[in-house]
């Protein structure tokens, strides 16, 4: 199950909408989404939270490119929702280099030989160079920008610190409980 909210900051303190996200497919169509509900172009929040597996939160100020923290990386990759958010950026790879890796990998086999040619490789290989780490895994634990909330009332180390029912403490710490309550 999962719950999806935008938070606007304005003159008058946080407005909340609950949001439907099933019809978006990307970051810059969820980093638009939030643009649309910001007012005067200031702060806006997305939060995405799938109950007691991981919550992430995107900010967007104004113009600049959105800010993203995802509580558990590992979680959420095996989310479409979370998809979204673990951009190659914040992943760390080249833009596009697992669609790269994907065509590779029709031109050789996934044992790395390529078609037609015999496996040489032995059952009991123990010299290997690789350290036992897939170079496009998804590392476990929290991931992005830990100081996303900091200037908001929501330190670095009570962020990561937070595991079920983040939104509602989240809020409460940015004086928004009663606005998000309101669409939850």
């Amino acid at each position: 199950m999962y719950f999806a909210a935008l938070l606007a900051r304005t003159e008058d303190g946080w407005e909340a909408s609950d949001t439907e996200i099933d019809d978006v497919e990307t970051l810059s169509d969820l980093t638009d989404l939030a643009r649309e509900a910001s007012v005067d172009e200031d702060t806006v929040l997305v939060f995405i939270e799938q109950e007691d597996a991981w919550f992430g939160v995107v900010r967007v100020d104004g113009e600049d490119d959105p800010r993203i923290f995802i509580s558990d990386a590992t979680a959420a990759a095996r989310s479409s929702y979370g998809e979204i958010l673990l951009t190659d950026e914040l992943l760390g790879r080249e833009p596009g280099a697992e669609d790269t890796i994907a065509a590779l990998e029709e031109l050789v086999g996934l044992d790395g030989t390529e078609d037609g040619d015999p496996d040489t490789t032995p059952d009991n290989d123990t010299d290997n160079d690789d350290d036992g780490l897939d170079a496009d895994a998804v590392p476990a634990g929290p991931l992005g920008d830990t100081r996303i909330l900091a200037d908001l009332g929501l330190p670095e180390a009570e962020l990561l610190m937070l595991r079920t029912d983040a939104m509602a403490e989240i809020a409460d710490a940015l004086g928004a409980a009663e606005v998000l309550e309101a669409v939850r």
